[in-house]
C-alpha cells in the first residue's frame, strides 16, 4: 500500500530559502492576462519550478489581490514579479540581457514544443498571451521563436495557466536531463 505523504513530510523550502535558491534560467511574461486565477495559478507553477522572475504586462493584474492570492497559495510572497505597462518594453530589456524569447502561439513555422530543445547556459523568457487574442502580434514578431503547444483533439486551445505549466514542465525537465 502506498501512503500519502503528509504536508511537513514534503521538505519545503521556507521563503527565505526560496529567495537565496538558484533559480532555473526561466522567465515568465504575462501578455494581458485578464483573469487574475490564471494570474495566481502562473506564480504558483513559477514557485514550483525555481522560476526566476515574472513579468506582468499590460492589463494584467498585479498582486496583492484576493483573486490572485487565491490560486497564487502564497506563491506572490516567494517568486519575484515586475510590472510594465508595455509588452514590447520588458521584452525589449530581456533581449537587452541576451535573454531568448519564446512565444508561446500557434503560428505559422512555429517549432513545436516536443521539437524544443533548450541550450545550455541560456536564458529563456516564454511568454504567454490573452485569453482570448493569445499573444500580440507585435510580441510574436520580435520573439526568438514562437513555440506551439501540439494538441489533437477537437478543440485549439489551452487555457494560460495550464500551457504555462506544460511549457515549464517540459522546458524545466529537457534542462534537468543530464547530457
Amino acid at each position: 500500500m502506498t501512503r500519502k505523504l503528509k504536508n511537513e513530510e514534503l521538505d519545503r523550502l521556507e521563503i527565505s530559502e526560496f529567495k537565496a535558491a538558484e533559480k532555473s534560467p526561466i522567465i515568465i511574461v504575462l501578455d494581458n492576462i485578464r483573469s487574475l486565477n490564471n494570474i495566481g495559478s502562473v506564480f504558483r507553477t513559477s514557485d514550483a519550478f525555481l522560476i526566476e522572475k515574472i513579468y506582468l504586462c499590460g492589463i494584467t493584474a498585479q498582486p496583492p489581490h484576493n483573486d490572485i492570492r487565491k490560486t497564487a497559495l502564497g506563491s506572490t510572497e516567494t517568486v519575484e514579479w515586475e510590472y510594465t505597462e508595455n509588452t514590447l518594453d520588458a521584452i525589449e530589456k530581456l533581449k537587452a540581457e541576451g535573454v531568448q524569447i519564446c512565444a508561446i502561439e500557434q503560428a505559422e513555422n512555429a517549432t513545436m514544443l516536443n521539437d524544443f530543445t533548450p541550450q545550455p547556459n541560456t536564458k529563456y523568457a516564454f511568454v504567454f498571451g490573452n485569453e482570448v487574442k493569445g499573444v500580440a502580434q507585435n510580441v510574436v514578431n520580435v520573439s526568438d521563436v514562437v513555440i506551439e503547444i501540439p494538441q489533437f483533439g477537437t478543440k485549439h486551445s489551452l487555457n494560460i495557466s495550464v500551457s504555462c505549466g506544460v511549457v515549464v514542465w517540459d522546458v524545466y525537465s529537457k534542462m534537468k536531463k543530464p547530457i
